[in-house]
């Protein structure tokens, strides 16, 4: 269900799409980054609650910041009928538990990467001309708990969303590509 469950908020940005389970996917790997990065957090324990802490919108749905002025999902009650009848189940609970309590350091850089997450969608979203991104951006960066965490995202609204693949314009590799592949067969 994550899977097909669109993020509702990009329809008031009026760009950008992603699905809960691509931001639950992409909040673990910053979770796991952040762990490392940090070097006294249980790495296991963030990522899970990174990979978990949506697994309500499968039966609630995305409830993004203005649907929760209006509207309350019984998320405990979603929770406990997902996970009643497995045996790990209490793990999942726990889990999410500890997420929105935030009263851990892995709850507070795990819900850093949640944040996180939706910062590099924004980024990318406003690096390809969307306006309104940035005061999105400035919302989620204030909502930022950890050192760690806030340096990764100065990092992030630093550096153009595409400089990973692009970082020399006349870099080589992308006269000749074409020409390595064909060479290479």
């Amino acid at each position: 269900m994550l899977k097909r469950t669109p993020r509702s908020g990009f329809q008031f940005l009026g760009t950008g799409q992603e699905t809960v389970a691509e931001h639950s996917f992409r909040c673990a790997v910053i979770g796991y980054v952040l762990a490392r990065v940090s070097k006294t957090l249980d790495g296991n324990r963030v990522v899970l609650m990174c990979l978990f802490h949506d697994l309500v919108e499968a039966r609630t749905g995305d409830l993004n910041y203005v649907n929760k002025r209006y509207v309350k999902a019984d998320e405990n009650a979603a929770v406990r009928d997902m996970t009643g009848a497995l045996h790990f189940g209490d793990e999942i609970r726990e889990l999410t538990e500890e997420f929105n309590a935030r009263a851990t350091p892995e709850a507070e850089a795990a819900n850093d990467a949640d944040q996180i997450e939706m910062i590099l969608q924004l980024k990318e979203l406003g690096d390809l001309g969307n306006r309104y991104a940035r005061d999105w951006i400035s919302s989620a960066v204030k909502r930022l708990r950890t050192d760690d965490g806030k340096r990764l995202a100065r990092s992030i609204l630093n550096t153009d969303f595409s400089a990973w693949w692009f970082k020399e314009k006349d870099d080589e590799w992308w006269v000749s590509a074409d020409r390595q592949e064909k060479s290479e067969k």
